[in-house]
């Protein structure tokens, strides 16, 4: 099988195309580009995924020479602009506090790079990935089914929920069935010598301003009775839940509870302001037939929270209603809530507000 590797030049996609390789197959890497020189971001090259890669371009043509596969990169800068950072900086506009990883999975990874590298004359049978995760069809009714990874320090399947029936039809995920440790093992026996590379961390590792560059605009925190306790430079530099960064004093640690863009004003409460028992949730990708009534099942509101159990109601246009069994704190708008049924992955949607 002709097989093309999303290769970021990290120690994960060099991982999937040596097994992939060693399996047999007809391997070919090709490492996406998103970073545009002529916008203003700080040229950072470590830590966040969305940066200049010239150094990870460099170490993943230098990887596949290694395993003497061809290497191309793909050019998917003005797509990402278009769709993952228009949609970060409108959400953030928003008082909401998007995931652009979600976001860009579904539209730029796993469908611009592949169908640009078909563009560029490259033909090939699966598009693969370094991402932890499992992909299943189902032999009753032939849908496919993303599963977490077993090793669930590292699973990556809340970031792919909104993949396709067609997207997941034409992806291998070689691996999902093993844990982090064993790559690094791996990497290291084949001698490639980004066995001890670190992780990316976050989506960006600058102030998220170089990507929003909104004007300072000065608000006010405020407690819930509406007691001034300080100033701010922008609502779009808070998110529900931060404790860290406010510079407000009190005899308590204080949360942001509430975000409020029409006044530009963040409300500031305790930690026992943030618990919140269900939300409502839009925009739903489901792998399983569209509930019609409620459902009980498991849900995650962020990716390295261990699933709780929730019943999902359904409402009107594709919104549902998430109760949980166990209050959760930090619910955030603009974020995804992603079922499951133990390890299968039944869906998910962006949450709207905690109820």
């Amino acid at each position: 099988m002709k097989i093309l590797v999303g290769m970021s030049g990290g120690v994960d996609s060099s991982v999937a195309a040596l097994i992939l390789k060693k399996a047999g197959h007809e391997v070919i890497g090709a490492t996406m580009t998103v970073w545009d020189n002529s916008e203003t971001f700080k040229k950072l090259t470590s830590k966040g995924c969305f940066s200049s890669h010239e150094e990870d371009i460099a170490q993943a043509k230098k990887i596949c020479q290694n395993l003497n596969i061809p290497h191309l990169v793909v050019d998917c800068t003005e797509e990402f602009k278009q769709i993952v950072l228009q949609n970060f900086r409108s959400e953030y506009l928003s008082g909401r506090t998007p995931n652009p990883c979600v976001v860009c999975n579904q539209k730029i990874k796993f469908s611009v790079l592949p169908e640009v590298a078909k563009k560029q004359g490259i033909i090939f049978d699966k598009f693969a990935t370094g991402h932890y995760a499992r992909i299943k069809q189902d032999d009753k009714t032939g849908m496919y089914h993303i599963l977490r990874g077993t090793d669930y320090k590292k699973d990556q399947s809340y970031f792919l929920y909104r993949l396709s029936q067609e997207q997941l039809s034409q992806i291998i995920l070689p691996l999902g069935d093993m844990e982090k440790s064993q790559i690094r093992e791996l990497a290291k026996k084949a001698g490639l010598e980004v066995s001890d590379k670190p992780d990316s961390q976050d989506f960006y590792s600058g102030d998220l301003n170089d990507i929003l560059q909104f004007a300072p605009k000065q608000g006010n925190f405020v407690n819930k009775a509406g007691k001034i306790l300080g100033h701010h430079q922008g609502y779009w530099k808070y998110t529900i839940g931060q404790r860290r960064g406010l510079g407000v004093s009190a005899d308590r640690p204080l949360y942001v509870i509430n975000i409020n863009k029409e006044q530009n004003e963040i409300t500031l409460g305790y930690a026992e302001d943030c618990i919140q028992s269900s939300l409502i949730a839009s925009d739903f990708v489901w792998q399983i037939p569209l509930p019609t009534k409620p459902i009980h099942c498991q849900a995650r509101i962020r990716s390295s929270q261990q699933p709780c159990d929730v019943e999902i109601i359904p409402l009107s246009d594709n919104n549902f209603e998430v109760k949980f069994l166990a209050p959760q704190s930090a619910i955030t708008t603009g974020q995804s809530v992603v079922l499951n049924d133990g390890d299968i992955i039944l869906g998910g949607g962006i949450i709207e507000k905690a109820i």
